[in-house]
């Protein structure tokens, strides 16, 4: 029961993080900024989540596992109440910093301690539900932060963000209370993800390509197919995707990695070529980029073993990377060309390190 409120707390994070795309033009209205100001915010909870996943993992290590998820949550749930109560811009901009770190904190431990409830051979298997959190955020974050806009004011998205958090905090109590970062020391741990480069260059890379993608899924859409239906049918097809690699992970991983990078490299071509099936394959490349992207983060705690707190992190901090850079570069081109592009670069990665 406690991996389920850990991905109950995921999933309210990754909410507050989708929602933002929804929110900017009622921000900027409230506030008296430009919308280019507002945009403002997605990117410095980027930054926060990059920067964040290595540095609250190094801070919480030495507490006590239960007691560092309690402290990320009540850090997350402060900056949600500060920001759905300012009326100045820079304190809400430092609002979403605080609430990255807090994000970062949090999946970072989570990530191992959701791997600790579970014997190894099922560690696929916990850390899909997980991460199943993240693909139903991905669902229901933009859609929900603009209807709750819409309806209520933006601040209203924020308290309802800090509302979903408040049974996951609760919920916690029951993860075991060792701790974070276990009896290794932080030097020992840091040579320990020496041996990691690969696998987080090619978690960040088709984490890249699955949100360049993404961010522009909605403009490419319009026109094409009905909007909701295609940003559905990618959100469904994320979780579906998380959900049916978690058992497969544990048993083959790089057969995962090597078929579905393989055959998302094909959808990505396929669509740089038409959108005339956009919405079959909105669904089939979530599921793929999900199935294959949470494969590499078991592929890195398991290859990480003797740095239980700082493998976690550092896999957040990779993915965050690809997250932040995908849409930078998606922007600069065709998003599919570039997709493919950097999926190509992953699978060249994944067969350079199978060789080594």
């Amino acid at each position: 029961m406690s991996l389920y409120f850990l991905a109950l707390g995921v999933f309210a994070m990754g909410t507050s993080e989708f929602m933002l795309a929804g929110l900017v033009p009622g921000v900027a209205a409230a506030l008296d900024v430009s919308v280019a100001q507002a945009g403002y915010l997605t990117s410095a909870f980027a930054a926060g989540m990059v920067a964040g996943a290595p540095l609250m993992a190094a801070l919480a290590r030495r507490w006590r596992r239960r007691t560092a998820l309690r402290a990320f949550l009540a850090l997350f749930v402060a900056a949600h109440v500060a920001g759905g109560l300012t009326t100045s811009f820079g304190v809400l901009l430092g609002t979403r910093v605080a609430a990255a770190l807090a994000n970062a904190g949090f999946l970072a431990v989570a990530l191992t301690a959701a791997a600790g409830l579970v014997p190894p051979e099922k560690t696929g298997r916990a850390l899909a539900v997980l991460l199943g959190g993240t693909t139903l955020a991905c669902v229901a974050g933009i859609p929900g932060g603009a209807l709750l806009d819409a309806a209520f004011g933006w601040r209203s998205a924020l308290w309802v963000v800090a509302a979903l958090c408040l049974p996951a905090l609760a919920g916690v109590s029951r993860v075991a209370d060792t701790p974070a970062g276990g009896t290794a020391d932080l030097r020992s741990e840091l040579r320990e993800l020496r041996r990691l480069p690969a696998v987080l260059v090619l978690g960040a890379l088709v984490n890249a390509a699955t949100f360049g993608v993404f961010t522009f899924l909605a403009p490419i859409a319009d026109g094409v197919a009905p909007v909701p239906v295609v940003l559905a049918a990618f959100g469904i097809g994320c979780f579906a995707g998380v959900t049916v690699a978690g058992r497969l992970a544990d048993r083959w991983p790089g057969r995962v990695i090597s078929l579905g990078g393989a055959l998302l490299l094909a959808g990505w071509v396929a669509l740089a070529l038409t959108t005339d099936a956009l919405v079959v394959l909105a669904f089939t490349q979530g599921a793929l980029s999900f199935a294959v992207g949470g494969t590499v983060i078991t592929r890195i705690l398991r290859e990480a073993t003797g740095a239980p707190t700082m493998a976690g992190s550092y896999a957040t901090a990779a993915l965050n990377v690809g997250a932040t850079a995908g849409p930078v570069l998606a922007g600069l081109a065709d998003p599919f060309r570039v997709a493919a592009a950097l999926v190509a670069a992953a699978l060249a990665v994944h067969a350079l390190r199978r060789r080594t």
